[in-house]
């Protein structure tokens, strides 16, 4: 029997949220309660990352009782896989540079001629021909490098939201800085760590076509997906600092320990009662893949006791 390997991949430019943190306890239980090995990696391609968001998130987890298997990854310290996954789909004659600004994508995707998608690219730099590019190429150097995706239909089930497929459009496999972009880097690093199984909010389930795509072009085996609701604010908005005490450390200044939070987690998946703490492993031993709650949960930040 093959053993499932699932993740939690957080980006470490600051401390987790509690739906961060409920995600984190949904994957760990996910992959504990199917025998399989939990692993972990930071998303630290952006300028915003830092090892003391990266240590703080790593207590706030251990402090939760979510342990993992093997070193943490870092996709910093994958670059070279990131690269060499880019240039198979160069050699392939599937990518071409982009000149685009985030307005000009903007204005051209709301334009009458737009592909409909909501946020795709619209596929202005698709067709320059090469004196054009060498022509861009003098004013601005260093283009992003898109997928040349042709509206490609991509049909994935989820085992939460069911199906999610969808129309992909060109994204971005490697932003302008160089820096591999995140639906590029998070497949590569995936098939690198032998995550079968991917556990994560529904607010990146969008992205989960162009993803599917990649491992298919890369002939990587496609994770099975299951994308979680989110926690929200009492303004229905996705939980975010704006809200206050929402972090593991806010919630302790406002008299609210580790222990008191993961029950607060478990009972909003069902898995406890009102005032109950139990720990990481009695709740696993309640965790039933096929009854994750399908909506939302609404959080409001205490006020200081």
């Amino acid at each position: 029997m093959q053993v499932t390997t699932g993740r939690f991949a957080p980006s470490p430019t600051g401390p987790l949220h509690l739906g961060n943190l409920r995600t984190a306890v949904l994957a760990w239980c996910f992959a504990r309660r199917e025998g399989g090995r939990f692993v972990l990696r930071m998303e630290d391609l952006t300028t915003q990352t830092a090892a003391d968001h990266e240590d703080g998130q790593l207590e706030d987890l251990a402090a939760l009782g979510l342990d993992h298997d093997g070193p943490v990854w870092r996709a910093s310290e994958c670059t070279a896989a990131h690269a060499a996954a880019i240039a198979e789909l160069e050699e392939a004659g599937l990518t071409y540079p982009c000149f685009c600004s985030r307005r000009e994508i903007r204005e051209a995707a709301a334009a009458p001629h737009g592909t409909g998608l909501e946020g795709a690219y619209p596929g202005t730099c698709a067709t320059l021909s090469p004196d054009e590019v060498a022509s861009r190429l003098e004013h601005r150097p260093h283009p992003a490098l898109r997928l040349r995706a042709a509206g490609r239909e991509v049909a994935v089930t989820d085992r939460i939201l069911g199906g999610i497929g969808a129309e992909v459009d060109d994204f971005v496999l490697r932003r302008g800085d160089g820096v591999a972009a995140y639906n590029l880097s998070v497949v590569v690093d995936d098939a690198a760590q032998g995550v079968d199984q991917v556990v994560r909010g529904d607010d990146l389930a969008p992205t989960t076509s162009r993803q599917v795509l990649l491992h298919e072009l890369l002939g990587l085996s496609v994770p099975v997906y299951a994308h979680v609701p989110l926690v929200v604010g009492p303004d229905g908005e996705r939980l975010s600092k704006r809200h206050g005490s929402v972090s593991l450390g806010d919630l302790a200044r406002a008299g609210i320990g580790a222990a008191e939070v993961l029950g607060l987690i478990a009972e909003s998946l069902g898995l406890a009662a009102p005032g109950e703490k139990p720990t990481a492993a009695q709740i696993l031993d309640r965790f039933d893949p096929e009854a994750v709650p399908s909506g939302t949960w609404e959080f409001a930040p205490p006020a200081p006791r």
